[in-house]
């Protein structure tokens, strides 16, 4: 791929396996970007992953990598509960940021971001990635353009009890270390809380997307035989009805994609497990002359895609494509109703959410 004239110089935060398997590759690829630093804690994983990528300089302190001027923006690919944190030090140090979803695990300190996104006028872009597939972008496209007044979707995210024997034989083997800096609590002391932030945040997401503003939700909580499902009713502040399903995991294989119906046709959509880095399955069909439209999506590499696009917005001013602070806020939000909706068993308003997820 050619590569453009300007370049945006990437310091990594994090060398575990989201940025071995997503976000290093997504650096030495782009066309406008430039893996310029790695920073983590750990010494020993930091020169094992130097030596193969070979970035410009190595950092073991956020701090002092914040401070060199030649690092023009972050990825932040941490623990979610460093990311409000992490991504203020950023900011705040002058950098653009593009952090992993989801942005932060409460309203609140997602709010607090949000006040120095604000402040200090930098780019910041949550890495929902799906936005960047291009079965994704295609549905978007057609809903923009062509498909009228939404009556109704269905979604579902549906984790697989096979996904890693299936992901194992794609992926290469992740480098570790002992010295790796890990929170104080493990994310999976609570399944459900770590199961709505991991897969959860993505499925929000994907229906904010496509259909807007959620301004409701009820929500039912089924957990059996090792398997937790949500069943959430969604209300649209344009009016499509909703209904969302988070299942983890089921007893079949890797089960995502959604149903929209609208006035000038319909999108039928199947999405992939991400690692194998696959479009969409997107079948549009045209009310007008009865034919449906399938979209390949030959590029199917989303995290470098959504890297492109964070770039082109911070080195040109190109309108942020990606999820803003305000749709990361959105998202966290509406699981922090889901959460609660199971919790009392009645709708929860979204837009006047507080509380953690």
């Amino acid at each position: 791929m050619a590569q453009d004239a300007r370049q945006l110089r990437i310091g990594v935060l994090g060398a575990g396996p989201i940025a071995q398997f997503a976000h290093l590759e997504s650096c030495v690829k782009a066309r406008n970007a430039e893996l310029y630093a790695i920073c983590d804690a750990a010494p020993d994983l930091l020169e094992r992953i130097a030596a193969y990528y070979a970035p410009r300089r190595t950092f073991t302190d956020y701090e002092a990598m914040l401070a060199d001027p030649e690092v023009d923006a972050v990825i932040i690919a941490t623990s979610d509960t460093w990311h409000v944190e992490a991504s203020i030090k950023a900011l705040e140090a002058g950098k653009a940021v593009l952090c992993e979803k989801p942005i932060g695990v409460s309203v609140e300190e997602v709010e607090r971001l949000r006040e120095v996104v604000r402040r200090t006028g930098r780019v910041l872009q949550v890495g929902h990635m799906k936005r960047f597939d291009p079965g994704l972008e295609a549905a978007k496209a057609f809903i923009d353009n062509e498909m009228g007044q939404q009556l109704a979707l269905k979604a579902w995210y549906c984790d697989s009890t096979h996904r890693y024997t299936m992901t194992d034989a794609v992926q290469p083997l992740a480098l570790k270390s002992e010295a790796q800096k890990r929170p104080s609590h493990s994310p999976k002391a609570d399944l459900r809380r770590y199961y709505m932030l991991a897969h959860g945040s993505h499925l929000v997401d994907t229906a904010r997307f496509l259909c807007g503003e959620i301004t409701e939700v009820r929500a039912r909580l089924s957990e059996r035989f090792g398997a937790s499902c949500w069943f959430v009713e969604t209300s649209f502040a344009n009016g499509t009805l909703g209904h969302l399903d988070l299942t983890v995991a089921v007893r079949m294989d890797w089960f995502e994609g959604f149903q929209l119906y609208g006035e000038n046709g319909s999108i039928l959509a199947r999405t992939y497990n991400p690692w194998y880095y696959k479009s969409s399955d997107v079948e549009i069909f045209h009310e007008a002359d009865a034919t449906t439209r399938r979209v390949l999506g030959a590029d199917g590499h989303f995290f470098r895609r959504q890297l492109e696009g964070f770039a082109d917005t911070v080195l040109t001013g190109a309108r942020q494509r990606g999820a803003t602070i305000e749709d990361g806020l959105a998202s966290v939000r509406a699981m922090a109703a889901i959460a609660e909706s199971v919790r009392t068993g009645q709708a929860v308003a979204v837009p006047s959410m507080n509380g953690a997820v």
